[in-house]
């Protein structure tokens, strides 16, 4: 079904040295000072001082801090700053939704006339290169991206990626250097999510996160029926209406959608301060030579928080059923025979049930606890797959998987993200995330490349969906046996 890669898809502690620290601080802008104490909450400390520190940044770890009362009561409305950042979600949920439901319609019609077929295969292939790239990059660029300043402009910089690419999507091209295009607009938004997935620590507490996170996801799915709405209305009505054939309108959906896409971006890049930070800005230089040496203490000091990695495990098996389900449901259901328009409006109705399934999956986390609603979630899912691979024939049953993912996905994407947040040193967002998004990519390699080749071999994609259920029991007991730090 739709959704993000989780994403999420989906990263050192450093002793401070507080005459730098004191001197630095004048440089933040009064927006950056928002966060309190509680935004740096003792549960993040086993994480944040289990590794030592580096020459290349030991004297740079900085965060901002200010009194306790300026951060917002839990349930307080949300903030402009948190309503800035959850755009962003509504924005590159109209991609994520378009090559889920046309792209890969539109890829299958290119195979077809160039005398290809097995679009399962193929766009499994291409989902598959995609996430290797995000998950070599990802942990290097979110390493240099902890400097100050520097966030934005990767974010920035993946953002632009993607949208050109997916303007490019619009030009007359063959099937696959249309497949090459979509990658590259997949490596942009996926890109941009690593980034944007770590300003949750900069713009919020962690009292909050759950809230916010899940209103983002939630705001995404509504938000983003949008301009698919209109790209689908143009896709079946354009040829009558504009005497266009319906692959120019196609085309100019692609087109539609990267405009919503920078509308919702703008406010984000306009009033988006970066608050938690290893470096300062005067530092840049030695900080990036250290990059390699800081992911290999960082990765010793995941290594040695034993609650952390046992999350990060299982986040990469279930995260990979998400993300699959995510990128393959269109190609399935072609393959099985269902007529496109029941794909796409089946995925329109998982858009209006995951709006409201995911903010009260925020709201049921601050009773029962983010780990648990996790949990029910990969059991959900086990459930889900199951019914995929043996019940899965016809549109009816398209229909239903449909609403069953809706109510579920959105969830299980916000509160890992969230979840994630709260656990690491906030100082540290990006280069963590960076680690987030190798599980949460590989997880998608995984599943993608199983699915694919699974079902080249036996000819019968049910088999292929069904190889998942395997990495998600294997979820479902490594979150049994985490203990959870938040509950410590």
């Amino acid at each position: 079904m739709f959704m993000r890669n989780g994403r999420a898809l989906p990263l050192r502690p450093f002793k401070m040295n507080r005459s730098v620290y004191n001197s630095e601080l004048t440089v933040y802008s009064k927006e950056s000072t928002i966060m309190s104490e509680r935004a740096t909450a003792p549960v993040t400390a086993p994480a944040a001082t289990s590794a030592p520190t580096t020459s290349a940044t030991s004297a740079t770890s900085a965060t901002s801090a200010t009194s306790a009362e300026n951060l917002p009561e839990p349930n307080a409305k949300l903030t402009t700053r948190e309503k800035k950042w959850i755009v962003y979600d509504v924005g590159n949920s109209a991609f994520v939704m378009l090559s889920t439901a046309v792209v890969p319609i539109y890829a299958n019609s290119l195979l077809q006339s160039a005398g290809q077929s097995n679009i399962v295969s193929t766009w499994g292939y291409a989902q598959t290169i995609a996430s290797l790239i995000i998950a070599v990059m990802m942990p290097v660029l979110g390493s240099m991206a902890d400097v100050q300043g520097m966030k934005v402009k990767f974010f920035t910089g993946f953002f632009l990626t993607g949208v050109v690419a997916c303007c490019a999507m619009a030009l007359p091209l063959s099937w696959l250097v249309f497949l090459v295009v979509c990658i590259l607009a997949t490596v942009g938004l996926n890109g941009s999510l690593t980034f944007y997935d770590s300003m949750l620590v900069d713009i919020t507490s962690n009292e909050r996160m759950d809230r916010v996170s899940s209103h983002g996801f939630a705001w995404g799915y509504i938000g983003s029926t949008i301009p698919f709405i209109a790209c689908i209305a143009l896709i079946f009505g354009g040829p009558s209406l504009f005497g266009w054939s319906t692959v120019a309108c196609t085309r100019a959906s692609f087109v539609i959608t990267a405009l919503w896409w920078v509308a919702f971006t703008i406010p984000l890049l306009t009033s988006y301060k970066q608050v938690h930070y290893r470096a300062t800005a005067n530092q840049v230089g030695k900080a990036i030579r250290g990059t390699f040496r800081e992911l290999r203490t960082t990765f010793r000091a995941i290594r040695r928080n034993k609650p952390l990695w046992m999350f990060m495990i299982a986040f990469f098996f279930y995260i990979d059923a998400v993300n699959t389900v995510i990128s393959m449901s269109t190609s399935y259901g072609t393959q099985l025979g269902i007529d496109s328009t029941h794909l796409v409006m089946a995925l329109l109705v998982t858009q209006f049930v995951a709006f409201p399934s995911a903010i009260a999956y925020g709201k049921l986390s601050g009773r029962f606890g983010a780990k648990t609603m996790i949990t029910t979630a990969v059991i959900a899912y086990i459930c889900i797959v199951l019914f995929a691979a043996f019940f899965l024939r016809s549109a009816t049953e398209f229909w239903i998987l449909a609403i069953l993912v809706g109510l579920f996905q959105g969830g299980i994407q916000a509160l890992s993200r969230s979840y994630y947040g709260k656990i690491i040193p906030k100082n540290r967002a990006n280069e963590y995330y960076g680690f987030y998004d190798i599980f949460g990519k590989s997880a998608s390699i995984l599943g993608s490349f199983m699915v694919a080749t699974v079902t080249s071999i036996t000819g019968n994609p049910s088999l292929g969906v069904l190889s998942i259920g395997v990495l998600l029991v294997l979820a479902l007991v490594f979150l049994i046996l985490q203990k959870d730090p938040m509950k410590a």
